[in-house]
């Protein structure tokens, strides 16, 4: 028993003397490491008789405890040591500024989409949604668009593999196939707004390949092209902000519209500016008309007793007339520095949905 004794005051003094967690760790290996003394000790039972071995057993797992009791007390002790002397030698220099905090900006499409669909929302139409992998009878057949319509070329539609309900499936080329599917699936009268993503093959400093459209639709019986015009002239007032907007309908032609016109807005074109509401210049802004008997029949509704309207606008172009931004590219490419001076203040910003009511 005494060489188990020898064991543990070794054990002791060597931990004692150690002065780092570096060097006290070697000192725990030579003990109690695989190849310590202590596992050395452990193997020795073997040999022994088994009354040895119990009573030899019980005395090295006694040792072996206090030896580890020990090396704990010790690291706690070079460790308090340690950060002692870390808190006197180090400093901090509170006179170093702060990593600035970068705040985050609304995106000036999607504060458009807000202002847009919360306008609508208040004068009591829906709002619909689609996929934007549409069939090609959605997109060009029920809209009354012919197979030989530019449109409809390669050039101009992105086209994707296989068939979609028994017809080509293309990414959509506007938001219309949603008036579409609404129509087929409900009843009328139709009030309604549609929002999203459309994709045409088309890239400059006007057009993207993927670009957001809004449209409108109502469907209702004795609806005319002034209830239109009526809808188009308040929705463009509140939008830009100009109470007198001047307005003007030129006849122009969509498959899907009949009457068809293209909507201008009065404005002042500068060399550096365009001011909306001012002067005697002319800028087109949408297009709309009355919806294509051919449209309603394709969806089942008789349109010698239901008639409407429709009209159709880029929300990215809309967004660049009223906040002045330049280059329609410019709202995909991720520049921080663009969305920071074009965004919006999450922070100071109210939505749209809460202007004019009570917060």
């Amino acid at each position: 028993m005494s060489t188990y004794d020898s064991l543990k005051e070794k054990a002791l003094k060597s931990f004692k003397s150690t002065k780092t967690l570096e060097a006290l760790e070697e000192a725990r290996l030579a003990i109690l490491g695989k190849k310590g003394e202590v596992s050395e000790a452990m193997r020795s039972l073997g040999k022994m008789t088994p009354e040895e071995r119990s009573q030899a057993g019980a005395r090295l797992n006694d040792i072996k405890e206090e030896i580890l009791r020990a090396f704990s007390a010790h690291k706690t002790q070079l460790e308090d040591a340690a950060l002692d002397t870390q808190l006197k030698t180090e400093k901090l220099d509170m006179s170093l500024s702060a990593v600035p905090e970068v705040k985050g900006a609304v995106h000036p499409l999607s504060y458009t989409i807000e202002e847009v669909t919360s306008y609508f929302i208040q004068q009591g139409f829906s709002v619909e949604s689609g996929p934007d992998i549409e069939n090609d009878f959605n997109n060009f057949t029920a809209l009354n668009i012919p197979p030989n319509h530019p449109a409809r070329q390669e050039h101009d539609t992105f086209y994707t593999e296989g068939h979609l309900l028994d017809a080509p499936a293309v990414l959509r080329t506007h938001t219309s196939p949603v008036q579409i599917r609404t129509m087929k699936t409900q009843k009328p009268p139709f009030r309604m707004i549609v929002t999203g993503r459309t994709f045409r093959s088309d890239y400059d400093a006007t057009h993207t390949p993927m670009f957001h459209q809004m449209e409108g639709l109502v469907i209702d019986k004795g609806i005319h092209m002034g209830h239109l015009k009526r809808c188009l002239k308040d929705f463009l007032a509140d939008f830009f902000g100009v109470p007198d907007l001047p307005l003007r309908f030129r006849s122009s032609f969509f498959p899907f519209t009949e009457p068809s016109a293209e909507v201008d807005i009065g404005c002042k074109k500068t060399k550096n500016a365009l001011l909306i509401g001012e002067g005697s210049d002319w800028l087109e802004i949408l297009g709309a008309g009355m919806v294509h008997p051919k449209v309603l029949k394709n969806v089942g509704l008789d349109p010698d007793e239901y008639q409407g309207f429709a009209f159709g606008l880029g929300l990215e172009r809309i967004a660049m007339l009223k906040y002045g931004i330049p280059d329609l590219r410019q709202f995909y490419e991720c520049d921080k520095r663009w969305l920071q001076n074009y965004g919006f203040d999450p922070v100071r910003l109210v939505s749209p949905l809460l202007k004019g009511n009570a917060l």
